[in-house]
């Protein structure tokens, strides 16, 4: 390393140093004027997490006074630049209760459901902040009809509804999978009936019939018939519904069983 590069990092370090410790002062000290003038500045800078500090030790100070409004509105943009979107939701959600009658209104109500939009995590984990962005965002349509935003909202929206119709799918699909035949009928079942128009109906109505048949012929024999008979019901309503689906011959397979199980039991039962 040159020497000229060597006091280059000094001076560096040293003018660091000197802006920690002038922060740090500033963040400390009772200066409520000053602190706010820096956390606008910062803002502005883009050094949002300094900005964010700073408006968080000046909530408390400004409630109910001249510049509340700013700090809050601020805070809550600093957090979505720095992608704190869980925060930055709470900080919309909140400025749209503390000031009902501002012009930030609207886009903080819009803002707080995308930011919940953008914490949605992958379909298979937890999908509780999902409902509630779509939930938002679904409040936000009822209140404000003729948004600019609501393109991107209706955009939004279709992709959460997505993510959940998959989690709910595959939740179906799991119990199936483990042979839990029985939670797999009721699921899929729970499933067509929430989301009529699933790209996955096919694949649900389909799995659902099986699944109604291979729980019928486990079950006791005393509840077996009107199982079967579900069974005849299921494909009915699949064949009706998807007269050329590839998987039909094989729906058609399940119908064929359950009717020869029932016939046979009414023999069985008409000998005794």
């Amino acid at each position: 390393m040159t020497k000229a590069k060597t006091i280059l990092i000094v001076i560096a370090t040293g003018l660091l140093a000197t802006s920690c410790n002038g922060y740090n002062k500033l963040l400390n000290s009772n200066d409520y004027e000053a602190k706010y003038a820096a956390a606008m500045r910062y803002y502005e800078e883009g050094s949002y997490s300094r900005a964010i500090q700073l408006f968080e030790n000046l909530t408390m100070y400004y409630r109910g006074k001249e510049n509340a409004e700013n700090i809050a509105w601020y805070h809550g943009q600093a957090l979505l630049q720095e992608k704190d979107y869980f925060t930055a939701a709470y900080r919309f959600q909140r400025f749209a209760k503390q000031f009902p009658y501002s012009g930030h209104v609207e886009e903080a109500m819009y803002l707080a459901a995308y930011c919940k939009y953008m914490d949605s995590p992958d379909y298979f984990l937890d999908q509780s902040v999902t409902k509630e962005a779509v939930r938002d965002f679904e409040s936000f349509v009822e209140r404000y009809p003729r948004s600019t935003h609501i393109p991107e909202v209706n955009r939004c929206l279709d992709e959460l509804r997505a993510k959940l119709t998959k989690k709910d799918y595959e939740i179906a699909y799991g119990y199936y999978f483990i042979e839990e035949y029985h939670a797999a009928y009721e699921s899929f079942k729970n499933f067509l009936n929430l989301y009529p128009e699933a790209p996955q109906r096919e694949d649900a109505m389909f799995y659902m019939l099986e699944s109604s048949y291979r729980y019928a012929i486990g079950s006791r024999e005393d509840k077996m018939y009107g199982r079967l008979q579900q069974v005849v019901n299921d494909f009915d309503k699949f064949s009706s519904s998807f007269s050329d689906s590839k998987r039909l011959a094989q729906a058609q397979e399940f119908y064929t069983k359950a009717r020869a199980a029932m016939a046979k039991m009414k023999i069985e039962n008409s000998k005794l």
